[in-house]
C-alpha cells in the first residue's frame, strides 16, 4: 500500500490534511467521502519532480479545451446520453490529441465503475472548484445542470479576463513604445550634436547642458538603466512573498485613484461569480467560501473574506461579516443581505458577479480614456524640452557669429 497525502473540505468548512495509506487514490476519495468530507486533493508519497511530471505539465490541455470539454459535455448529458456514451462520443469528435487522451482516460475511469469527479481530478487540470461541482452534481442527481453551470461560469469568466487584458494591451504597447522613443533620442540623436556645441566654444545654457549630460548617461550606461530596473522589478516580486509586505502593498494598491476600484471589482467580480455557482450547485456555503476566496488576488480582501468565513462558521450571516469592512464594496454588501434574507443567496451573487462585470469594463473604458492622452502629453512635453534645449544652444550659437 502507498501513502497519500490529502486535503479536505469538512461541512462546517474547515480545511483537513492529513496522510492515508492506501491502494489507490480512488480510495483515499471514497474514505474521506465516507466521512463525510469533500476531498480536495490527494497526491501519493513521492511523485514530486520527475521528468515524467515535468513532460505532463508541459502536454496539460488549454482552459479553452476544458471550457469547450464543458460545454460540448453538458449538452450531450442534456439530451439525455449516459455520460460513459457522452465521452465516447466527444472521443470521437476530438482532434487534439491531448485531449483526446484525457477524455479516454476519462472515460475508461467511469467505465470501470468511477465517478465523473474522480476521474477528473486524476488529470490534474481541473480546479479544486470543478472538481467539486461536478461531486456536488453527482450527488444531486443534477450532473448536467451543474455542467452547464460551470460552462457558463468559465465563459463568463474567460470574457472578464479577455476584456481586462485586450484593454490593457493599448496602453501598455504606447508606453513601451514612448520609452523606446525616449531612449532612441536620448542616446542617439541628442549626443550627435555635443561636438558641434564643442566645436563652437559656446557657453551652453544650463537647461542644455541638464540634457546633454542626461544624454551621455543614457548613450553610456543604457545597459546599467536596463539592469536596475530589472533589478527592481526583480526585487519587488521577492518582497511580495513576505506576508506583511504583500498585505501593505495590496492596501495601498486598492486606495490608488482609478486603478483601485479597478482591482476591486475585478476580485469582487470573480469571487462573487465563483461562490454564487457553487451555492447554486449545491456546494455547501463555508465549503464554497474556502475554495471561493482562492480567486481573489488581492491580499487584503482574501483577508476580510476569511474573517467574514469564521464568523459564518459561528452562525453570523455572510453580510453581517462583511459590513465593516470599508474595502468591501457597499453594493456587493446590500446585494449579499438581500440574497441571504430573501433565502437566494446564490441568485444575488451571480447578480452580483453580473453588475460588477459591466462595472469592469466601464472603469476600464474610463481608465483608458484617461491614460492614454496623459501617456501622450507626457511624451510630447519631454520632447519638446529637449528640443527646447537644443534650440536654446544653437540660438547662442547664432548670437555669437553675429
Amino acid at each position: 500500500m502507498a501513502q497519500f497525502v490529502y486535503k479536505a473540505l469538512t461541512p462546517a468548512g474547515e480545511q483537513l490534511e492529513g496522510q492515508m495509506a492506501a491502494a489507490t487514490r480512488a480510495e483515499v476519495i471514497s474514505k474521506i467521502q465516507a466521512a463525510g468530507n469533500i476531498p480536495v486533493t490527494a497526491k501519493e508519497l513521492g511523485t514530486g519532480f520527475s521528468l515524467e511530471n515535468l513532460l505532463a505539465s508541459r502536454n496539460k490541455v488549454s482552459q479553452k479545451q476544458i471550457g469547450d470539454f464543458t460545454d460540448q459535455l453538458s449538452t450531450l448529458l442534456s439530451s439525455g446520453m449516459p455520460l460513459e456514451r457522452s465521452l465516447s462520443v466527444m472521443i470521437d469528435l476530438i482532434a487534439d490529441e491531448r485531449l483526446r487522451i484525457m477524455v479516454e482516460q476519462v472515460r475508461d475511469k467511469v467505465r470501470g465503475g468511477g465517478t465523473l469527479s474522480d476521474a477528473l481530478e486524476e488529470q490534474h487540470v481541473f480546479t479544486n472548484m470543478y472538481t467539486n461541482m461536478v461531486r456536488a452534481g453527482e450527488m444531486g442527481g443534477t450532473l448536467e445542470i451543474t455542467l452547464v453551470r460551470l460552462a457558463d461560469y468559465m465563459k463568463r469568466a474567460k470574457e472578464l479576463k479577455d476584456s481586462v487584458i485586450s484593454a490593457m494591451i493599448y496602453p501598455i504597447i504606447l508606453f513601451l513604445l514612448s520609452g523606446a522613443s525616449l531612449f532612441v533620442l536620448l542616446g542617439k540623436v541628442v549626443p550627435s550634436f555635443k561636438p558641434m556645441f564643442e566645436d563652437a566654444g559656446v557657453e551652453l545654457p544650463a537647461v542644455t547642458q541638464l540634457v546633454l549630460s542626461i544624454a551621455e548617461i543614457v548613450q553610456n550606461y543604457w545597459w546599467v538603466i536596463i539592469l536596475a530596473i530589472v533589478g527592481v522589478i526583480v526585487a519587488v516580486k521577492q518582497k511580495l512573498k513576505e506576508p506583511k509586505f504583500r498585505l501593505a502593498w495590496d492596501k495601498k494598491m486598492l486606495s490608488m485613484p482609478l486603478f483601485g476600484d479597478l482591482y476591486t471589482r475585478i476580485d469582487i467580480a470573480r469571487f462573487s461569480r465563483t461562490l454564487g455557482t457553487l451555492v447554486d450547485s449545491g456546494v455547501p456555503l463555508l465549503s464554497g467560501l474556502t475554495i471561493a476566496k482562492k480567486v481573489i488576488n488581492n491580499t487584503l480582501l482574501h483577508l476580510i473574506v476569511s474573517e467574514a468565513s469564521e464568523k459564518v462558521k459561528h452562525g453570523e450571516p455572510l453580510a453581517a461579516g462583511l459590513e465593516k469592512a470599508e474595502e468591501f464594496p457597499r453594493l456587493a454588501q446590500q446585494l449579499i443581505s438581500v440574497g441571504e434574507e430573501t433565502g437566494k443567496l446564490n441568485e444575488m451573487l451571480l447578480k452580483t458577479a453580473d453588475t460588477y462585470d459591466i462595472e469592469v469594463k466601464t472603469a476600464i473604458d474610463r481608465m483608458i480614456s484617461l491614460l492614454v492622452p496623459v501617456v501622450v502629453l507626457t511624451l510630447a512635453a519631454l520632447i519638446f524640452f529637449i528640443i527646447f534645449a537644443i534650440l536654446m544652444a544653437m540660438l547662442n550659437m547664432n548670437d555669437l557669429v553675429g
